[in-house]
């Protein structure tokens, strides 16, 4: 079903709406008609059934219960963010407790768990940081056979830094087919990330440009390639305050809470959720059932991209509970940690 546009409702629809979506953002639990008629709403008992009734024949409202009363749906939620929600900016104190603990001297990693801790406390669901992803430029890459079939691969960043990497060759290499491997890297891709290395030797061979035979230029990708293949299996996230998920709504539903930890135990699909707002201009909500990862739990993500000083993505933070989050709230405070964070990254 199609979530109707704000505009369709009549107001005394969209009034009621907004009551119940509020009441259970604030309490976790449906808002029945009493508790309505209690609010002001200037309409009889029956009217507000009434309005209730259409509201969830529209999609907007369900009653998890016969006798209960109403609570939004993913897609009524969505209609409230898109289109009722009044953003609530960061209190002083908000902010001032956000810029100090980021500003704490130390490395970008201890900023960065820094941040998902007081996403977490300021949240009171898991704060979740995506690590800006390493790309280290060549200075030198050798190639050291160990047995056959098999070589090591040990690259020097232009940071000093030194990783390794077993490399799987092919059998029967000629004499001096490492060497030669090696000192094509060095001396050709030295200055550029992986993934420039890789292209600039692709387009060096579509124009004729390499002196390197078959073999050479196999043992070259399988150099380059092994890093980028190991970078995309580890995606970097930082999740801390799982503990806050196990509150005392979760009492009445801790089904959800453990499909939802089990959730932020699969490191790669939350990565790869989180990569959804990379591109994004501001910060982004999923709720619900509108994220694959999430849809069993019933929970909700609130990301927003962050920026090195240059301008460019390069992570995402955000908090993650059930889909009763104070939206209103958390998404300025998510969006100023993002904007905040992006300030140390050089």
């Amino acid at each position: 079903m199609s979530t109707p546009p704000i505009t369709e409702l009549t107001a005394r629809a969209r009034d009621i709406f907004r009551l119940v979506v509020e009441g259970y953002l604030t309490s976790g639990q449906p808002v029945g008609s009493k508790t309505l008629a209690g609010s002001g709403v200037n309409l009889s008992p029956a009217s507000i059934r009434s309005v209730l009734h259409e509201l969830e024949m529209l999609g907007l409202l369900a009653a998890p219960h016969t006798s209960a009363g109403r609570m939004p749906t993913d897609q009524g939620l969505r209609l409230f963010v898109d289109g009722m929600m009044q953003v609530a900016e960061p209190t002083p104190e908000e902010r001032a407790a956000i810029e100090s603990r980021l500003g704490q001297p130390g490395p970008i990693e201890a900023a960065l768990t820094a941040t998902s801790a007081i996403l977490s406390e300021l949240s009171a669901a898991a704060g979740v940081v995506m690590v800006p992803r390493r790309e280290p430029r060549l200075q030198h890459l050798q190639l050291v056979p160990l047995a056959p079939g098999r070589a090591l691969a040990v690259l020097v960043g232009a940071d000093g830094g030194v990783e390794n990497r077993v490399v799987e060759l092919p059998l029967g290499l000629a004499p001096g087919a490492l060497e030669q491997a090696s000192n094509y890297i060095s001396a050709h891709l030295s200055g550029r990330t992986l993934a420039e290395a890789a292209r600039a030797m692709r387009a060096e061979i579509a124009a004729g440009q390499t002196a390197l035979d078959a073999a050479s230029r196999d043992l070259v990708e399988r150099g380059l390639a092994v890093w980028s293949e190991d970078a995309a299996q580890r995606p970097v996230l930082i999740v801390r305050g799982q503990a806050n998920l196990l509150d005392e709504g979760a009492l009445t539903d801790i089904e959800r809470v453990r499909q939802l930890l089990d959730d932020l135990e699969n490191r790669q699909s939350v990565a790869d959720l989180l990569d959804a707002a990379r591109e994004a201009e501001a910060t982004r909500i999923f709720i619900g059932a509108e994220n694959r990862l999430f849809s069993l739990s019933g929970s909700s993500v609130i990301a927003s991209p962050y920026r090195d000083r240059d301008g460019r993505v390069v992570g995402v933070v955000g908090v993650i509970g059930p889909t009763r989050l104070n939206y209103a709230r958390l998404v300025p405070m998510v969006d100023f940690t993002a904007q905040s964070l992006g300030k140390l990254i050089r």
